[in-house]
């Protein structure tokens, strides 16, 4: 489904995540995004990142503004998938049903906390590498081809990369197809919402679409220009976009599976 310029996968949460077992089982790399408001700004004028979102093997739609978006614009959307949500969704199916994870990302030491709590919660999860490469802003990092090497190495099947956007996409889409058969997703934050090392905002905030309210009021001086300032294009964007009289048109963007680098 087309929302604004991106294409968005229309799927229900427990689709979204058997979609991403069935691509692990399919055997070819590919990475999975989920575009929040914040992202949604950004590909507006950076085309190469909007390539990136435009190739992706799986667009799932993070938080309830564009979740309030799409119902607006005519084109509701199933259900907020968000990065977060996956990797406990997914570590669950992935214990159950035999499937390697690698946790790639976070703070030093962030991520090895993240495994063993998700250890702990899900009994036979096997997490087969934790890593936490230093990344610059434009994606890359001094060490990507010994990751990629340590990657592939271990063999897994989902590679959960917490980067922080839009690193992590830049960084998937650049190097997924050197990590073997292992599909990429996309978490952000994830590592220490499972590491204890920050809370997540309870679940009522999140239903309620105040998500992002939470995280600006406990990181203030690092967060109050993006949602203030920086993502409020996006009310712009989605009126202009319902005052038009084609909106409710249906418009169905073809993605290939493979980005370019």
């Amino acid at each position: 489904m087309r929302l604004l310029w991106l294409g968005v996968d229309n799927l229900a949460f427990g689709e979204a995540a058997s979609a991403v077992v069935g691509m692990c089982r399919d055997g070819r790399p590919a990475y999975a995004v989920t575009p929040n408001v914040d992202h949604f700004v950004r590909t507006r004028t950076d085309t190469k990142l909007r390539a990136i979102y435009e190739h992706a093997g799986l667009v799932l739609a993070d938080g309830m503004p564009v979740v309030w978006a799409a119902r607006l614009l005519g084109r509701p959307l199933r259900a907020k998938v968000s990065g977060s949500d996956l990797l406990y969704e997914l570590c669950g199916r992935a214990a159950a049903e035999g499937l390697r994870v690698f946790l790639l990302g976070g703070a030093p030491g962030v991520a090895e906390k993240a495994a063993e709590a998700l250890r702990s919660r899900y009994a036979g999860l096997r997490i087969v590498g934790t890593h936490s490469p230093a990344i610059g802003a434009d994606g890359t990092g001094t060490s990507d081809d010994a990751v990629a090497r340590m990657v592939r190495e271990a063999r897994p099947h989902m590679v959960f990369v917490a980067f922080g956007s839009p690193k992590q996409e830049l960084w998937m889409a650049r190097n997924y197809r050197r990590l073997g058969a292992a599909v990429c997703i996309g978490v952000g934050a994830s590592f220490d919402f499972a590491a204890g090392t920050q809370a997540r905002a309870p679940r009522w905030m999140q239903r309620a679409g105040f998500e992002w309210l939470w995280r600006l009021l406990r990181e203030p001086r690092r967060l109050w220009r993006r949602y203030l300032v920086d993502d409020l294009p996006f009310l712009w964007y989605v009126a202009r976009e319902w005052l038009r009289p084609n909106r409710c048109r249906a418009n169905q963007p073809q993605r290939t599976a493979e980005a370019t680098s």
